[in-house]
This record gives structure tokens, sequence and C-alpha cells, in this order.
């Protein structure tokens, strides 16, 4: 992480924070002001950064690539990188998270709360990483929002179910393409081998005492997870809406490592890195299904869209039906999507403008507009109905294959 940050601050792309700067909303809004880097050199006695990834641009940068080509290289992935047995973990000492910084982001949450923490898991002889986020108890405890269904609950059901308690640790302070892997939906127990391909082909990692791997990181902190529960929330999540209070699993943490003046990751709820996080990943698995119908040029989860519930796709046509082929790829691949535009190769989908004008040119409200009443939608918007559904609405803002002139804009050679 230290050597992209470095990497960044030569690009001109790290705000660097002398003055001394609160955990307490203090620095969440500070990181609200930017998609820059931003560097806390004494976030109440510590150092801390934030918005580590907040950009395309940043993500473009940690993978080596042009900021355009990012989706087409993430949809080729693999998930065949080397992970090197780097030997064990050492000088840890009994948890203590008044050690770290960490941070309360808005009056109404509950807490304070770690939210760039990779829960790394065992169990059975299956890996996993996700992000959860985590509400600290007390210096040893934390609750952890577990999505139902998703792996690290269903490693805690597992354990649970054998009498035992799942072993976990938790990195905060990872480099950031790990970060990125832990967000990604990959084939089970594939995430460490995801970040090594993406960090170019390997990726070390060291065993905690409990018997979890881990890469490198900041900080560290080893513990369990057991069958004792307790409240999480409220909690703003990507709508920048409160989600709502969960009885949710309770991590106990026994002991911490740390790097000598250890650098804290924080990520704004809300912000333009949890956007990008929550969002970008989901990018080249609707690349990759939209393939399968059309021959597909880009995508993109828009950050008006809480970077997470609108996509723009660019296609190009090959027959005149390819446009809503590609609106129920795209609702298959992502099912929290809500909204689905699709535009030609002429369209540039970063441009809210142009994607605007693909639709007020390009779109008849008879023919063009797909609506889908009934089917599930994301639990994060605040529209969704008391079952869990929700309507979602496709838009087919393709030019009519045959009369593609009469839709052609001006310009200069």
């Amino acid at each position: 992480m230290r050597d992209f940050i470095e990497m960044m601050r030569e690009r001109g792309r790290v705000e660097d924070i002398e003055n001394p700067c609160s955990t307490v909303y203090e620095a969440p809004r500070v990181a609200s002001r930017t998609d820059k880097i931003v560097f806390f050199h004494n976030l109440d006695g510590h150092r801390g950064v934030m918005n580590l990834l907040a950009s395309r641009d940043a993500l473009a940068a940690a993978l080596g690539v042009e900021e355009r080509r990012l989706v087409p290289h993430l949809a080729a992935a693999t998930y065949n990188g080397r992970v090197l047995d780097a030997g064990r973990c050492g000088g840890g000492v009994p948890a203590d998270l008044s050690r770290i910084p960490v941070m309360k982001h808005f009056p109404g949450d509950a807490g304070r709360y770690i939210t760039a923490g990779i829960v790394f898991s065992s169990c059975d002889g299956v890996e996993n990483a996700s992000i959860h986020r985590m509400m600290v108890i007390d210096d040893r405890h934390v609750v952890a929002r577990l999505v139902e269904g998703r792996h690290t609950h269903t490693m805690l059901k597992t354990a649970l179910a054998h009498g035992e308690r799942l072993p976990i640790a938790v990195t905060i302070g990872t480099h950031p393409l790990v970060t990125f892997a832990a967000c990604t939906r990959v084939p089970e127990g594939k995430e460490l081998a995801y970040a090594a391909e993406l960090m170019g082909g390997e990726l070390s990692v060291r065993e905690c005492e409990n018997g979890v791997r881990v890469p490198d990181a900041e900080i560290v902190l080893e513990g369990y997870i057991g069958p004792e529960t307790a409240p999480e929330g409220p909690f703003v999540d990507i709508t920048g809406t409160y989600d709502p209070v969960r009885q949710q699993p309770v991590i106990e943490f026994n002991r911490i490592y740390c790097k000598g003046d250890p650098i804290y990751h924080g990520i704004l709820p809300a912000g333009d890195e949890h956007k990008l996080l929550m969002g970008a990943p989901y990018e080249p698995k609707i690349y990759r299904a939209v393939s399968e119908v059309t021959t597909v040029r880009d995508v993109l989860l828009t950050k008006g869209g809480a970077g997470y519930l609108h996509a723009v796709v660019k296609i190009r046509k090959n027959t005149q039906g390819d446009g809503k082929n590609a609106i129920m790829a795209a609702f298959a691949a992502h099912t929290s999507l809500k909204h689905v535009v699709v535009v030609d190769e002429d369209i540039e989908i970063h441009d809210p403008n142009d994607v605007e004008y693909a639709i007020a040119t390009r779109v008849r409200g008879d023919t063009d507009i797909m609506v889908i009443t009934g089917v599930r939608g994301s639990s994060l918007d605040p529209m969704r109905l008391a079952d869990g559904t929700n309507v979602k609405v496709g838009i087919d803002a393709t030019m009519v294959m045959g009369r593609e002139d009469e839709f052609r804009r001006a310009g200069w050679v």
C-alpha cells in the first residue's frame, strides 16, 4: 500500500493533511471533498489514509493499464495467480482496538466503524476474503455485517454446525488490488489467487496463529466469530441512506499485528471509494454476460446511480434486438441493478450528457423501454418493497438499424 501511495503522490494525486484531524466526522468530511488520496499525518495521533481507490484513474494506475481498457482487462481474468507461502506472522500482541484510529463517519451512525477491513477466513480447507463493515463494541470486540448467503456467512454457519468458531483475520491497509479482489465475486476460494493475478501473477501470504493466511498489511487483527450476536447499525450505506439495525455476528479479536507507525485505511461510506469498490467489480461480470448476446464495447456503473444501481452498456449492434438482449443479460449478471441504459459505440458512456443525448434522440417510450415488475432488487434501495421486490427498467437507447444516417451527428474531420 505504501508503494502505491508514493506512486500516486508522484502523479499529484495525494493530498497531505499535516494539521491534526479528528476521527469523529472531521476526517470523513475532508475525504468527501475530493477523489484524491487523502493522507492524514495526525489522525488523532495516528497516520491514516482515505480515498485509496476513489477514482477509475487510481484503479487503472494500480493495474498498470489505460483507464479506457479497465473493464476489458478485468473481464479477461482467469483467477490463476500464484499464492506464495512466506511463513508465519510474527510480533503480535494482545488485541486492543484503541491502538487504531477507527472513525465515526456521520452523526447518525451507531458508533465507530472499521470500513476497510478485509475479513480473511478458512473453513474445511476453503479460504475466503471479503470486506465487511465492523462496528466497534469495545477494545476486543466488533459486530460485523455479514450478508446472508455470502461466503463468510455460509462458512460461519458451517463452522457453527460443527460446534466450532470460524477463525478469521482482518487486514487493514492492504494493497488496493487486494482490496479490489476481496470486493469481487469470484469462484469459491479464489480471492487470493485473483489478487495475485491482478498484482502481476504472485502474492505472498503469512499464516496467523489461528491458521488463517493473510497478505501484507499495515494492521492485522486475528480472532474468531462464534454464535454471539449483537445489534449492528444504523450505518450509512452506498446510497447515502441509513441501513436498518440488525442482529449480526460478533467478532472477538485476540491478537493484533502492526507495522511500525502503521497507516490506517478507512473507506468513506457512500463516498467515491465505496462506490467504486461496490460497483466496478460488477462491470467485467456484466461485460462478459453481454458479450454472450452481442458485441460489447464497455460497461459503467454510474456514480449518480450510487455506483451500484445504474449501468450504462455500450454495444455494437448486430441485429435490431441486441439492445434488449443486452439489457436482460446485464440484469442477470448483476441482480441488484435497477436501471440499465444500452447505447451505441458513438456514445461516451463516461459523459452523462452524452448518455442523456442518446436517451433523448434514440428512444421511443412505447418500444424501447422495458419495465419488469415483481423482481428481486437491491436490499440497499430505499424503494424496495417489504418482500424485497422492486421494479427494473431497461432503456434501449441505440439507433434503429437501417436508419443510422438519420441519427448521425454533425462534426468536423
